[in-house]
């Protein structure tokens, strides 16, 4: 089965599992594994920040970055399909009594109006105050698509007059700078929280990092503990993010290809599935309408799985576990399906 369900899926390489076996290692909630401090400090740089920490899934590396900016009973802005309000099964209200508001934008996009228009950082005593931004970088649910650089530099200058804070949830920030060239730092500097993924797109097994000031940080590093994502051993792990890191980045640009091809097939199929145009990494959204279950059915049915993410919307993802010949197989699978 050729697998375009997530990115998630992928199974480390044998250079990695290497990297793995032979790791050093230590006790992380005593601060002691000199791995887990190797990725937390490199990634910490690479985003131009203080520091970092070693979560277990990206959900954790958010939930702890927004609880840094947003105190319980204040609110966190977001475009309406972002992950942290549409995926983390409510836990920023539920550990947190954190409240959100949200925009709509049909690219995923920071809407500057809208966050100018919600925003609320003093609402006094009757009214839920603003306290922080969220943006998902690439988007997931619109696409894999890229937040302009312009944008969140605009986006910077609205909220710092009026102290509200910035949370980047960057699972896939890798794809966005290989996509645009984008330095990581340029992205990560201008949010006081980063949030990035290494079992997605880079392949590791497990895991993620949350990159802020020292403090923020070191506060994370606290909660981690009290919600029971103290780990041990970690550096294992660790090493795994690492080989990623060195190996695993710049090749997203073949898994940017492989979506590229496929959209390309099923848009010649369908042209109303998708606009290959507005595929702009590992992400591909076919909007196929009442087909969508029937969509599905039949490409698992050819050896190819995908997943239904909306009403209408069938969702596929490459990744380092596509191969070439495996993207041209998807593609011809797939447009045969839209095509019924």
């Amino acid at each position: 089965m050729i697998d375009l369900r997530s990115d998630t899926v992928t199974r480390p390489t044998a250079a990695m599992l290497a990297a793995m076996s032979t790791a050093e290692t230590g006790d992380d909630v005593y601060d002691e594994d000199p791995s887990v401090h190797a990725l937390e400090e490199r990634v910490a740089a690479l985003l131009g920040h203080e520091a970092g920490l070693f979560t277990v899934s990206g959900s954790l590396a958010n939930v702890l970055g927004v609880r840094s900016l947003v105190a319980p009973g204040q609110e966190l802005l977001c475009e309406e399909r972002a992950h942290v309000v549409r995926a983390e099964l409510g836990a920023h209200a539920v550990t947190q009594g954190v409240t959100t508001r949200t925009w709509s934008d049909q690219r995923g996009h920071v809407d500057l109006d809208a966050v100018r228009r919600l925003m609320t950082p003093d609402a006094g005593p009757y009214m839920v105050s603003t306290a922080a931004v969220a943006v998902e970088n690439t988007h997931n649910f619109a696409g894999g698509t890229v937040q302009p650089l312009d944008t969140l530099r605009e986006l910077r200058a609205l909220v710092d007059p009026v102290g509200v804070r910035l949370h980047l949830d960057g699972a896939r920030l890798w794809n966005a700078h290989v996509a645009t060239g984008v330095a990581l730092a340029d992205y990560g500097r201008l949010f006081d929280t980063v949030s990035v993924c290494l079992s997605k797109g880079l392949g590791a097994p497990v895991g993620s990092v949350l990159v802020g000031s020292a403090a923020a940080v070191a506060e994370a590093r606290v909660w981690r503990k009290r919600l029971g994502a103290g780990w041990r051993q970690a550096g294992v792990l660790a090493a795994a993010g690492l080989h990623a890191l060195d190996h695993h980045v710049e090749r997203l640009a073949d898994d940017h290809a492989h979506a590229r091809l496929i959209a390309e097939a099923v848009a010649e199929a369908d042209p109303g599935a998708v606009d290959p145009a507005s595929v702009e990494t590992n992400i591909v959204i076919l909007d196929v309408g009442e087909r969508a279950a029937a969509v599905v059915d039949r490409a698992r049915a050819e050896g190819v799985l995908t997943g239904i993410v909306g009403p209408g919307l069938v969702r596929l993802i490459t990744h380092l576990d596509v191969a070439p010949a495996d993207a041209q197989r998807a593609a011809k699978v797939l447009a045969g399906a839209v095509a019924g």
